[in-house]
């Protein structure tokens, strides 16, 4: 009997991350000056509170923090990014959840990061931990490589991660229904995922996902 395949996807803000990717990235430009206070911190509190109850779009959501990027490439980003993470993720990636991720890998697993953040600010985190396949929103760029602060394709949040996975998958050529996949997050944005997949598991849930994971008997797991 051929073995099926085994995935393993992690979403990552507040799941292998303590934080959230673009809320902080937001916060770390706002403190170098490259964003005005105002109605920055403002805003960046209103789209975190809106997005853990549900109640902004994918695409609003991601063009938010896409905004932020925009008018400049990511080799004119790449300095600040850098820095960004080394002060404000990774010490955000614990050690737990490094191990957690180790684990799967070293059980011949294919470990898979999928997340709403954008490529750009989510790649490094990828790299830290190991992972080579991630999914993410795709930022637009223009003729100069510029970011236009849009949306490239499907957003990768909510429905849209399903859509997306199964474009991986098809590209990957793997088939949707002859892998098993487990799939780790903490929000209630992630239950379509969730319930797509053969083994879900929530990481410290947000109220309403950890409401689903009572109800439906799914496991929760602690990295913190």
């Amino acid at each position: 009997m051929v073995q099926r395949p085994r995935l393993a996807l992690f979403d990552l803000d507040h799941t292998l991350l303590d934080g959230d990717s673009d809320q902080l990235w937001c916060e770390f430009l706002i403190e170098r000056g490259v964003l005005p206070r105002e109605p920055f911190a403002t805003d960046n509190e209103a789209m975190a509170r809106d997005y853990a109850l549900g109640l902004v779009s994918a695409q609003e959501f991601c063009e938010f923090y896409l905004g932020t990027l925009a008018g400049r490439s990511a080799a004119m980003w790449q300095a600040l990014r850098d820095d960004y993470f080394a002060r404000q993720l990774a010490p955000r990636l614990s050690a737990a959840a490094a191990a957690l991720v180790a684990k799967h890998r070293d059980a011949g697993e294919r470990v898979v990061l999928t997340t709403a953040t954008c490529r750009f600010l989510a790649e490094p985190s990828a790299v830290h931990l190991g992972i080579a396949d991630l999914i993410a929103t795709e930022a637009e760029t223009d003729a100069a490589g510029r970011f236009t602060g849009r949306v490239l394709g499907t957003p990768n949040m909510r429905e849209g991660k399903v859509e997306r996975l199964h474009a991986w998958l098809e590209s990957q050529g793997i088939g949707v229904d002859v892998c098993t996949t487990t799939m780790y997050s903490d929000s209630i944005n992630d239950l379509p995922l969730l319930l797509a997949v053969d083994e879900p598991r929530v990481v410290h849930p947000d109220p309403r996902l950890a409401a689903e994971a009572r109800r439906r008997g799914w496991p929760v797991v602690l990295l913190r």
